[in-house]
């Protein structure tokens, strides 16, 4: 069973940045779809980027694209998401995850951490 550790979340005033860490996927050379999420209180948790492990394949969902950067480090088995010029619309729970399948549905992962706040002040 993949136990996965969010860390690196926080507040911050708009306008700044935080990169959020998610370990404990093991081996990620071959894990498939590695994603980050997000849900807001009252609100569905919504997919906010993923890569395909070991293809630098990735994808954004359009409020974050140019402010944001998912990457992966084989080498410590860490997944990671960059997040720049923070809105605070951007505030919420993010988790990361793994799966399979078509990366941006939520139903294609299994293995999910337990979030990282984020709170995003104007």
């Amino acid at each position: 069973q993949v136990h996965l550790v969010e860390s690196g979340g926080g507040s911050v005033q708009a306008g700044g940045s935080l990169r959020l860490s998610c370990a404990g996927f093991g081996s990620i050379s071959s894990r498939g779809c590695m994603g980050w999420f997000r849900q807001a209180p009252g609100k569905d948790r919504e997919w906010v980027a993923d890569i395909i492990s070991g293809s630098s394949m990735t994808a954004y969902r359009d409020s974050v694209k140019g402010r944001v950067t998912i990457s992966e480090d084989s080498a410590t088995n860490t997944l990671y998401l960059q997040m720049n010029k923070l809105k605070p619309e951007d505030t919420a729970m993010y988790y990361c995850a793994g799966g399979s399948g078509w990366c941006p549905d939520i139903n294609s992962y299994h293995d999910w951490g337990l979030g990282t706040q984020v709170t995003v002040s104007s």
